[in-house]
C-alpha cells in the first residue's frame, strides 16, 4: 500500500514536468504556443502508432523514432542551433576533485535526510520496475532488488561526487521505457550504461542533444511519466483497500499532491524542513508510513477484508435469489 501509493506521487508531479516542457519549458517566451504544440504533438502521436506496430523492431524503438522526428521538424522550423559545437573539445576527461574535497557538517545533515527521502522513491521505483517487469514484489527476491538499487545509488552518488557531478538516483522515466519497448533485460541496462559512458567523453554529443527543443522532450516522457503512475496504481490494486487502508491512501495522495501543486503552503516552515516536505513523494511517504503505524485494524475492517477475498458461491447466490422470487 505504501509502495503504491509512493510510486503514483513519484509519476503524477513528473507529468506536470512534462506538460511544462510541451509548452516550451519553464520561463519560455513563447509558452504554449501552436508551434511547441505541434511538436510535441508530432512526437507524442509518432511514439504511439509506432508503439502499436507489428514489428518488434519498430516498436524498441518507437521513443527513439519520436525524438529524432521531432529534432528533424525542429531543424526546418529553425529551433536548432549548432553554431556553438565548433567551440567545444573533442575529448573531454573527468579530473577527479576537480573542486576540492570537504567535509561540512552542516551540509551533510540536511543532505543526509534527502537522501533517505530518495532511497523511498528508488524503492517506489525499483517496485515499479518488478511489476512492470513481471518480477514479484515481495518476498526474498524482492528484497534483494531493493537492497541492491539502494546501494547502487550510493555508489553511483560517490562516484558522481568524485568526477564532480551532481548525485544520482534511480529514474523512474525508464520504467515508461520498458512498458513501452518490453525490454527488461540487465544486460541491455549494462551495455546502455557503457554506451553512456563513452558518450559521455565527446562534449559533442552533449551539445547535441542539448539542443533538443523542450516540446520534442516533453511529448515523448508525457508517455513515460504516465506510465509510472500507471504502475503504482497496479501495485496499489494489489493492497486489501478496506477503509483504514483506503483513508490512509486517500490522505498521502492528497498531500502528495497538494504540495506539488501549491507549493507556497509550506513558505512559513523552517527552510531545511520546507525542503524536504517539498517533495511530494517524501510528504506522500512519510505520511503513509505514519498513518500505517499509527491506525489500528479494527474487527470490522478485518471481516471487510476476508469478505472480500471470499470467493463467491454463485450457484448459492442463484438458488437464494430463486427462492426469494
Amino acid at each position: 500500500m505504501v509502495t503504491g501509493t509512493i510510486i503514483i506521487l513519484i509519476g503524477i508531479p513528473l507529468i506536470k514536468v512534462a506538460m511544462t516542457d510541451i509548452g516550451g519549458g519553464f520561463g519560455a517566451e513563447n509558452f504554449g504556443s501552436l508551434e511547441n504544440l505541434m511538436l510535441a504533438g508530432i512526437v507524442l502521436v509518432s511514439v504511439i502508432l509506432l508503439n502499436r506496430s507489428r514489428n518488434p523492431m519498430i516498436r524498441l524503438a518507437a521513443v527513439v523514432i519520436g525524438l529524432v522526428l521531432g529534432m528533424i521538424v525542429a531543424f526546418f522550423m529553425g529551433r536548432l542551433d549548432f553554431s556553438h559545437l565548433s567551440s567545444l573539445p573533442l575529448v573531454s576527461i573527468p579530473m577527479p576533485f576537480k573542486f576540492g574535497f570537504q567535509f561540512d557538517l552542516a551540509a551533510f545533515i540536511p543532505l543526509a535526510i534527502l537522501f533517505c527521502v530518495s532511497a523511498m522513491e528508488t524503492t517506489g521505483d525499483l517496485t515499479a520496475n518488478s511489476t512492470i517487469s513481471r518480477e514479484p514484489v515481495a518476498g526474498p527476491v524482492y528484497l534483494n532488488r531493493i537492497r541492491g538499487g539502494v546501494l547502487a545509488d550510493g555508489i553511483n552518488s560517490m562516484i558522481a561526487a568524485t568526477f564532480n557531478s551532481m548525485p544520482s538516483t534511480t529514474f523512474s522515466q525508464n520504467n515508461g521505457v520498458i512498458a513501452l519497448t518490453g525490454v527488461a533485460s540487465r544486460f541491455v541496462g549494462i551495455y546502455i550504461a557503457a554506451i553512456l559512458v563513452i558518450m559521455g567523453l565527446f562534449p559533442v554529443i552533449g551539445g547535441v542533444l542539448q539542443q533538443m527543443p523542450k516540446p520534442v522532450l516533453g511529448g515523448a516522457t508525457l508517455i513515460m511519466f504516465g506510465t509510472v503512475a500507471v504502475a503504482g496504481i497496479r501495485v496499489l490494486s494489489h493492497a486489501e483497500l478496506d477503509r483504514r487502508n483506503m483513508l490512509i491512501v486517500a490522505i498521502s495522495v492528497g498531500l502528495g499532491i497538494g504540495v506539488s501543486t501549491v507549493p507556497t503552503v509550506l513558505q512559513e516552515l523552517p527552510k531545511t524542513l520546507a525542503n524536504i516536505l517539498g517533495s511530494p513523494v517524501a510528504t506522500g511517504a512519510i505520511s503513509a508510513i505514519l498513518l500505517s503505524l499509527i491506525l489500528p485494524k479494527s474487527i470490522k475492517d478485518e471481516e471487510q477484508a476476508g469478505e472480500e477475498e471470499k470467493p463467491v458461491d454463485t450457484k448459492k447466490k442463484l438458488t437464494r435469489a430463486g427462492e426469494k422470487a
